[in-house]
């Protein structure tokens, strides 16, 4: 007898099928996927156990680009080619990113900047693009490439919950380009609380303090049984460790031009980072930011560093000088926290907790000043770097259905920034307002100026503010084939549509005709549908070529760094070896200098693979002897100790 197999929706119709999607964390200074294996998020490590992927991009002239730690070490030898933080680039335009005194060379080109490059102009989309494929392949190989099939049923990506739909867009745009289908853009204060399990708690009030390299956001959660709500959002888009960073380094630069003296010298930061050429600028700022991560542990630390200049920066920073320095900044976003709990009409003492997110709120200051305004110690259980992209595979892990016993919650999200309409007299009328849940659905009334007007334009506009120049522009579209009437007579229904993405469509139909116009609105900045496809096309024309190219970058950055090593060995344990045996390293370390240089991957590994052959009887004395000196001088009662 035959049985009927029945399974609920979005289930799979075994136990034992799984639909794979990952989430991802595109962050300012690292990005990191996760996945939900065996019932529990976990984030998905590289070949070398290391979770994090620095968000670095180096380009090359005929090469493929070097992505992550690979790339990181050249950011201040080639701070022109090797792109950093390019999250605070997405969906900016020139005039966006005049003041941030970046090492890089723009195009000069309407809409999204563009950054001219060694491999040629590139958008801060497909930067982000490579930095997703990356982390793409990485899932793909954790989880098993026969299993996914040749690619993932989809990724849930998180943004700061101040992305506007220009940067929300071209989030989107880049995962596209880099393969991924994308299931939802959540934000990412949201999905630190989906992490820490908040969706379980009792009834009450939670705020998530996200302060990542380039952002800052707040959020204001309430949880009920089975339904998450955030009821307010706030930050910057425009502040982040980065600005912690360039403070820092411009009082170094400025003590050393002062000759030492205390205070803030005689110009601002960005006066003096802006007066460095990109090497010395770079080097400074990942001195400061070494430094900044070294004081949350240490009282004072020495930072010292030559320019190309011949000028030298050798100061000692203590904790106390750092807080001076960084509280305006802190301060902001105390300020935005402030101004979230007003929108949602709350006091701190209402709230239950506060949740940490982001490698930034590890400074002691951040988390005194928090601790301080809600009156109460913050949580900081999760690693607050991969905090965020574990939530996002929670709820990946849910869209693709793969629902269990107690997923029963809804995931309420809202919107940052209002949305409206250019009105006469280039005023702003907001017809879904800031902190809306979504998805939503508004509709509003509008009419002609004119006797006998037969079409309307209408500008899409997003932000706060009352009039159309400081607000953001989204889109234009017409709406032609209005029945000439008096004017005031006709009756225009304009409906807005925020997806769940936080993406927005406008239609605009006249009542009395049902003539009607509608734009899926593709902010300026964002990238086309036919830029998306001719990018595909041009990455499936190139992908062998493409790979190709990726192995010999690798092999060749893999043997620089055996050369160096091996270089580095002989010259402190030399003495370990005879006249033969270093004279045949030093001509093996020759042959693969010259194999490097050339463009045969293969050969590159052999010449890799041979100089670690000839090197380990070497290795294995220069261990003996390291163990001897750690043993020397103790018992043997000693030894288990």
């Amino acid at each position: 007898m035959a049985l009927l197999q029945i399974s609920e929706p979005g289930m799979a119709p075994e136990p034992h099928q799984r639909t794979l999607a990952v989430g991802i964390d595109l962050g300012t200074t690292n990005s990191l996927v996760a996945a939900v294996r065996s019932g529990t998020p976990e984030v998905i490590l590289d070949e070398a156990g290391r979770p994090l992927l620095p968000s670095v991009v180096r380009y090359f002239p005929n090469a493929a680009p070097l992505v992550g730690n690979d790339a990181l070490h050249s950011a201040s030898s080639d701070p022109v080619n090797t792109i950093v933080s390019v999250k605070r680039l997405m969906g900016r335009g020139r005039a966006d990113v005049a003041s941030m005194h970046l090492p890089y060379r723009f195009a000069d080109a309407p809409g999204m900047v563009r950054l001219e490059t060694a491999a040629g102009q590139k958008s801060p989309v497909e930067v982000s693009a490579e930095i997703l494929r990356v982390l793409r392949r990485r899932a793909e190989a954790a989880l098993g490439a026969d299993e996914v099939d040749g690619g993932l049923a989809g990724a849930v990506i998180t943004v700061p919950a101040y992305f506007d739909d220009a940067q929300r867009q071209a989030t989107k745009d880049a995962a596209a380009l880099a393969g991924l289908n994308v299931l939802r853009l959540i934000n990412e204060p949201t999905a630190a609380a989906l992490a820490y399990g908040l969706d379980n708690a009792s009834e009450g009030i939670y705020a998530v303090y996200d302060l990542g390299g380039g952002t800052f956001d707040v959020s204001i959660l309430r949880m009920t049984k089975g339904v998450f709500e955030v009821i307010a959002t706030g930050g910057d888009s425009a502040l982040g460790g980065d600005d912690f960073d360039r403070a820092l380094a411009g009082w170094l630069l400025a003590q050393a031009a002062d000759g030492g003296e205390r205070g803030p010298g005689r110009r601002d930061a960005d006066q003096w980072m802006s007066a460095l050429p990109p090497g010395d600028r770079r080097a400074l700022q990942t001195a400061a930011r070494q430094a900044k991560e070294a004081l949350s542990d240490a009282p004072r630390v020495q930072v010292d560093l030559a320019l190309s200049d011949g000028r030298g920066v050798s100061q000692s920073v203590s904790r106390e000088d750092f807080e001076r320095l960084t509280q305006a900044l802190l301060e902001r976003t105390l300020n935005a926290v402030r101004n979230a709990l007003r929108d949602a009409r709350l006091a701190p003492a209402d709230v239950q907790g506060v949740v940490m997110v982001g490698g930034s709120t590890r400074m002691p200051q951040v988390q005194r000043a928090v601790g301080g305004l809600f009156g109460r110690p913050p949580l900081n259980n999760l690693d607050p770097d991969e905090v965020v992209a574990l939530g996002a595979a929670i709820q990946a892990n849910l869209l693709a259905g793969n629902r269990a016993a107690g997923d029963d919650w809804l995931l309420l999200d809202v919107i940052p920034l209002s949305l409206g309409l250019e009105t006469m007299g280039g005023l702003v009328e907001k017809v879904v307002p800031r902190n809306s849940t979504i998805p939503i659905v508004r509709a509003q009334e509008f009419t002609t100026f004119k006797e006998g007007q037969t079409a309307m334009a209408i500008h899409v506009v997003q932000g706060e503010r009352e009039l159309v120049s400081d607000c953001r522009s989204l889109a234009r579209f017409e709406l032609r084939g209005i029945p000439p009437m008096a004017a005031g007579a006709a009756r225009i229904r304009v409906v807005f549509q925020v997806d769940a993405d936080g993406l927005l469509s406008v239609t605009a139909r006249e009542q009395s005709t049902g003539v009607e116009a509608t734009v899926a609105v593709k902010p300026s900045y964002g990238l086309s549908d036919d830029d998306i496809a001719r990018m595909l096309r041009e990455s499936f024309d190139a992908a062998g070529e493409d790979m190709q190219l990726r192995a010999l970058r690798e092999q060749q950055v893999e043997a620089d760094r055996m050369i160096v090593a091996t270089r580095n060995a002989v010259a402190a344990d030399g003495d370990l070896l005879d006249e033969d045996e270093r004279a045949r390293i030093e001509e093996q370390v020759l042959c693969l200098y010259k194999l490097s240089r050339g463009d045969d991957h293969s050969t590159i590994k052999a010449g890799v693979e041979a100089l670690a052959r000839m090197t380990e009887p070497f290795a294995a004395r220069r261990m003996d002897r390291a163990i001897a000196a750690a043993l020397s001088g103790r018992r043997l009662d000693q030894l288990d100790r």
